[in-house]
């Protein structure tokens, strides 16, 4: 009996033993990796919210970004199951991505504030036009 569970709890172990996905011939470094990701979110985003654009400018979004980064797709899908297999290493990728995603938004916040800022001194120093009724002249009638 002892013989036969200690087979079954060897044989459970065995079998759940974590098998490794190896590296593929052509895999993408991690931060041309991360590069790539960014640059999907980028015309993801873009995608979502003025799709008209991307089409009528016939932008292919994944076509674009492998020219621009000169890979396949097969290069991109393997090296993306390779390092999705690693989550810590998985992790670090996306994390550098969202750190790159989260700078491009202060860059813009802070554009923004800055034209607010300009925009409001522009309209102090803009000379205000009198309102006739307020200034006080005289209504011209047409009895005299």
């Amino acid at each position: 009996m002892y013989r036969i569970l200690f087979l079954c709890v060897l044989a459970l172990m065995v079998s759940c033993k974590e098998e490794l996905i190896n590296p593929p011939e052509n895999l993408i470094a991690k931060d041309k990796m991360s590069a790539i990701l960014y640059d999907l979110a980028l015309v993801t985003a873009a995608k979502n919210t003025s799709v008209d654009v991307l089409k009528e400018n016939k932008i292919e979004a994944m076509k674009y970004i492998y020219t621009k980064h000169d890979i396949d797709s097969l290069q991109f899908v393997q090296s993306d199951v390779y390092y999705a297999s690693y989550p810590a290493v998985y992790g670090e990728i996306y994390k550098s991505v969202e750190e790159k995603l989260k700078a491009d938004i202060k860059v813009i916040d802070d554009a923004k504030k800055e034209q607010r800022t300009l925009d409001s001194i522009e309209r102090v120093r803009k000379p205000k036009k009198l309102d006739s009724i307020k200034a006080g002249k005289p209504i011209k009638s047409k009895a005299n």
